[in-house]
């Protein structure tokens, strides 16, 4: 029934939304960082990055973005291609 044929074949859907709801929640994640900055929550990328901006110091924005670009990329590679790929494989579909 439902396990056996809907759940199996809603799978690739499921894991498209997951990877969307990942892409969101690491754009929010970066936007937080931005605008709420305290001591006790350290340096993340998103405050690097405004650090860089508020310093004009464009190396360390661009370090900072492309920090941010390789994690997500890293992440995308990581976790990611492997599932869907597992997934696509033993549909028959790859």
């Amino acid at each position: 029934g439902t396990w056996h044929i809907v759940m199996p074949a809603a799978l690739p859907g499921y894991l498209a939304g997951l990877k969307q709801g990942w892409a969101f929640s690491w754009r929010s994640l970066m936007a937080a960082e931005i605008i709420a900055s305290s001591p006790d929550l350290g340096v993340g990328l998103g405050q690097l990055l405004e650090n860089g901006r508020q310093t004009s110091s464009m190396s360390m924005v661009f370090f900072a973005i492309l920090l941010i670009l390789i994690v997500g990329i890293a992440i995308d590679l990581l976790v990611f291609s492997p599932l869907e790929r597992a997934v696509l494989r033993s549909r028959g579909l790859l």
